[in-house]
């Protein structure tokens, strides 16, 4: 098999690094040679233009260099060619330390002692061990384990919940809309890593979050979204917080980006915002395995990592 040219179509990342660290081994290109450009084999994508893939004839694979693939979906016109999930080390690590940060800052009371760092109070509220929390992660595909696995190192109790059923060492699990409730009934602090397809759009709702636990050593439930914006409603996050449903809640995603200045969330003393941040796609760890799984496929190796189609992810 020939090595092919590559498309390096990005929308949001600056492309000039992907493109140094592509073309130290192949010839990448910005755009096509027309519609029917024979030459390109492999598209490695994020925010693709609509139809920009249609028509290329001898395109064998595509890469998306984000850990979710819904934006490829939004293009009803995206070929029938194997699309490959971005599958790093430093991605996962970079999730872990996200989601260990804000689950230790909500369980150690940080944003009780910076109110009270304020207002100059000396003052040490009761501690609960980690073992008296539960996490709940919903979502345990790479990113979900990697999490749960630091979360059980630190001595937290911790759920998952899956679409299908899936098993994970040490971890409670619960799966599908009959183990919805009952993982969230167990669980203090909510972390949400599912990916974005059409059965979990909006799925981070007011009706979800009041099925969480309240009576714990927190003071309050907890939620966490590192997934993806759209998997939730801002404004039944804004109620469930005013009206007491969730204590605090750590927030990197949103369901517009960036998040606009006019958004309450900004200024919600029981939010804490970070810019879609915690698990950025950084090119010097990402094209090494993109390029290894481009040659290994043609010496006639399968591909890794494929999206399931049917199940958007």
């Amino acid at each position: 098999m020939d090595k092919g040219r590559i498309l390096l179509a990005v929308t949001g990342f600056h492309p000039q690094r992907w493109h140094e660290l592509l073309s130290a081994e192949r010839d990448v290109v910005l755009e096509p040679d027309g519609p029917n450009d024979p030459s390109i084999n492999y598209a490695v994508v994020w925010k693709q233009r609509p139809n920009l893939l249609t028509g290329l004839p001898n395109l064998r694979a595509i890469f998306s260099i984000g850990a979710g693939v819904d934006h490829l979906f939004q293009d009803p016109s995206v070929p029938d060619v194997p699309i490959v999930r971005v599958v790093a080390d430093n991605l996962s690590r970079h999730m872990t330390e996200y989601v260990v940060w804000r689950v230790l800052d909500h369980h150690r009371q940080g944003a009780l002692y910076r109110a009270q760092q304020a207002r100059k109070v000396w003052h040490e509220p009761q501690q609960r061990v980690a073992h008296d929390i539960s996490v709940g992660i919903m979502g345990l595909g790479q990113l979900g384990r990697a999490a749960a696995n630091a979360l059980l190192g630190l001595g937290f109790c911790v759920n998952g919940w899956t679409r299908r059923e899936t098993r994970v060492e040490g971890v409670s699990t619960f799966h599908g809309e009959a183990g919805l409730i009952p993982f969230l009934n167990a669980t203090d602090i909510l972390v949400v890593l599912l990916p974005l397809t059409p059965d979990t759009q909006g799925i981070v709702s007011y009706d979800l979050l009041r099925e969480l636990r309240r009576r714990n050593g927190l003071g309050g439930a907890v939620l966490i979204n590192a997934g993806r914006g759209k998997l939730q409603r801002d404004a039944d996050i804004l109620r469930a917080l005013d009206d007491g449903t969730l204590k605090e809640a750590s927030l990197d995603v949103f369901e517009t980006e960036p998040l606009p200045e006019t958004s309450p969330l900004w200024n919600h003393p029981k939010v804490f915002v970070t810019p879609h941040a915690a698990a950025t796609s950084d090119p010097a760890h990402l094209v090494k395995p993109m390029l290894d799984q481009m040659s290994a496929f043609e010496r006639g190796e399968p591909l890794l990592n494929l999206v399931d189609r049917a199940a958007g992810y």
